[in-house]
């Protein structure tokens, strides 16, 4: 009788413990739990058949996988991370520092990807700003941070996950790509500075800190394996090369950076993939979004961008227009705005309440006040760039 009891109550236990695993793993997993039911729920009006497969851009899957395993690797060395540290203890003032930490943001989004700069670059923030007494400045900091990660990756093809897919969609030619989004881009440079220069003021400040120095081997290594993932994005070299190489490097060099690889990323991709397409076949759907995208594929995406965030939208609307260059630029500018508008967004929320959970009300006044001046500035710019012939 006992050991019955016992046995029960281990059992108890073990299915407490997937139920919270399962808990934890869906409320960091929010967007793709919403992919997983979207694709669900419209597999019911479109069964599954042979065309499921057209759904799948393997290309992008491939070069975000080889691009999201190679940062993870030199993650692990610190080599972002003893970078940006060099050149933040390069300033003297707290209003340099955080231009400083802002930019490598920026810039980093743009070689990275707007995630994995922020998963590099928040921390690095936090580091300076509670090391030196300056903790007024960081929900200011962080939600720079937050903006210049989903506004820098917008000027290269891997900066953002949305870019790489729309990217491969459209066979967009790199001069091309790069020429839509420079004036945003530009844009998004100048009322970032600008709000740094404004809210921060250029207080002394000490910062004292260790530089540790990098294996040489492994980041020599590591960044013949970047370029590699670079040259597929820019299709250089065909996608399955990549597949193959970068696995079987890390394999032997570092196999924890293929287990850090953010897979649900990819599965979110994955069942976006299958919602779009089904989506495309269901013929009010598709008259009622190819109207709307055809009335204004920019404010459209913008839009859709606040209620589904910016990689689903990319990968839904592509399906109803080929106005690529409208599109880019709504995703793009449309990850700003409500919290939910970039996946980004909520990594940095997430830092921020880990730090200041007290403080998640004061940081969402900040948050929309900033976005949504963001937003409002640069989508009614570009709008105005239409009128004129401009853009």
């Amino acid at each position: 009788m006992a050991q019955s009891v016992a046995l029960k109550r281990k059992h108890s236990s073990y299915v407490g413990k997937a139920f919270k695993a399962l808990l934890d793993f869906t409320k960091s997993n929010v967007v793709l739990m919403v992919a997983f039911c979207a694709a669900g729920i419209t597999s019911i009006f479109v069964p599954v058949d042979s065309q499921y497969l057209s759904y799948f851009d393997f290309k992008t899957l491939t070069c975000l996988f080889c691009v999201l395993a190679v940062v993870c690797a030199l993650k692990n060395i610190r080599f972002f991370y003893t970078l940006a540290q060099k050149i933040v203890q390069s300033f003297r003032t707290i209003r340099l520092s955080v231009l400083a930490l802002v930019y490598i943001t920026f810039i980093g989004s743009m070689l990275i990807a707007n995630d994995m700069a922020l998963l590099t670059f928040l921390p690095l923030g936090y580091f300076v700003l509670s090391s030196t007494g300056k903790g007024k400045y960081m929900a200011f900091t962080f939600i720079m941070q937050n903006i210049a990660a989903n506004l820098g990756g917008m000027l290269t093809p891997f900066g953002n996950p949305q870019n790489l897919y729309l990217y491969s969609k459209f066979n967009i030619p790199t001069l091309e790509f790069m020429s839509i989004m420079s004036i945003p881009f530009v844009l998004a440079i100048a009322l970032i500075t600008l709000c740094c220069i404004v809210f921060v003021k250029p207080e002394p400040l000490e910062f004292k800190g260790e530089v540790k120095a990098l294996p040489k081997k492994k980041t020599a290594v590591y960044l013949v394996l970047f370029a590699l993932s670079i040259a597929i994005v820019f299709r250089g070299i065909p996608y399955w090369i990549g597949l193959i190489v970068i696995p079987a490097v890390l394999m032997f060099m570092d196999r924890k950076a293929l287990k850090m690889v953010d897979y649900p990323l990819l599965l979110t991709f994955v069942f976006f993939f299958i919602f779009a397409g089904n989506m495309a076949r269901i013929d009010i759907v598709r008259d009622v979004l190819s109207y709307l995208c055809e009335k204004s594929t920019l404010l459209f995406s913008v839009m859709s961008c606040q209620c589904i965030s910016n990689v689903p939208s990319a990968v839904l609307l592509s399906q109803f227009t080929d106005n690529y260059a409208d599109l880019l630029v709504g995703v793009n500018i449309g990850g700003t705005g409500t919290l939910i508008a970039s996946l980004a967004s909520l990594i940095t929320y997430r830092e921020y309440t880990k730090h200041n959970p007290k403080e998640s009300d004061r940081y969402m006044k900040f948050f929309s006040a900033f976005n949504f001046g963001f937003l409002f500035i640069l989508t009614a710019f570009m709008f105005v760039l239409k009128a004129v012939g401009l853009y």
